[in-house]
């Protein structure tokens, strides 16, 4: 057996030094092992910024109405509603304009009658309790059931603005609430036609015609604290009713 061995005397020469990278190649390095992490900021930056602008730059509505029925209004009806009933306010919160919201509550009080969608139905309900419970900023309902939404709620008050028992909802409705016919403010609005009561028919028909089912109520007021924050949107109530016929006393 033969042993192959390095001469003590061989000399070996060290690797020649990596070649200095200009600026240039420095930052595509650099940018090669980094994008990902980049793309990831920006990407959180954008949507935060998004936030950010829909909390704090979004208008502030001045008036919020809630329209409680087993079906939500036609767009155009609703788009049209929302626009006129700036008339009747006034520019609460300072920002320059009168904005009024509307929210809608798909709610049906006899779903067990009608077999209402339960998903739909769920939906609606938990929406409209956070709404009350939490002291939201809805103050004028349109109701297509307002009996319904009192037994169930106990939430309005009288049309002379007394309240009653709030842990027993009272039964004389009728005294809470005016018919949207009944009501001059209302029916003289010019709120159009409306192609397709949903996106999934092309129904026409007349907005105002489509409203005389509803009758107009507003939330009582129990709370000292939230009589102080609501207090701005009963000019905005009575500027609504102005002229409207109580149903008591009617054929």
């Amino acid at each position: 057996m033969s042993w192959v061995t390095k001469s003590s005397t061989e000399q070996y020469q060290a690797a020649p030094p990596p070649p200095e990278l200009t600026p240039r190649q420095k930052a595509s390095n650099w940018w090669h092992y980094h994008w990902l992490y980049v793309a990831a900021a920006i990407a959180g930056a954008l949507i935060a910024g998004s936030i950010i602008k829909d909390t704090v730059f979004r208008p502030r509505p001045d008036y919020q109405v809630g329209v409680v029925s087993r079906y939500e209004l036609p767009v155009d009806t609703s788009n049209a509603l929302t626009e006129a009933l700036t008339q009747f306010g006034e520019d609460l919160n300072g920002d320059g304009r009168v904005l009024v919201q509307l929210n809608q509550y798909t709610v049906d009080f006899h779903s067990e009658e009608t077999n209402a969608d339960a998903y739909s139905q769920m939906a609606g309900v938990t929406r409209l309790s956070a709404d009350l419970q939490s002291g939201g900023g809805t103050y004028v309902f349109l109701m297509e059931d307002p009996a319904g939404f009192e037994e169930q709620t106990g939430a309005l008050q009288y049309l002379d603005g007394t309240v009653g028992d709030p842990d027993a909802p009272p039964t004389d409705w009728e005294n809470m609430v005016y018919r949207w016919e009944d009501c001059p403010a209302l029916t003289a609005l010019e709120l159009g036609e409306y192609q397709g009561q949903t996106l999934m028919d092309d129904s026409t028909g007349s907005s105002q015609e489509y409203l005389k089912k509803f009758y107009v109520g507003r939330r009582g007021v129990w709370d000292p604290k939230q009589a102080e924050k609501f207090a701005g949107c009963a000019d905005f109530w009575h500027a609504l009713t102005a002229g409207a016929v109580p149903m008591e006393g009617q054929p």
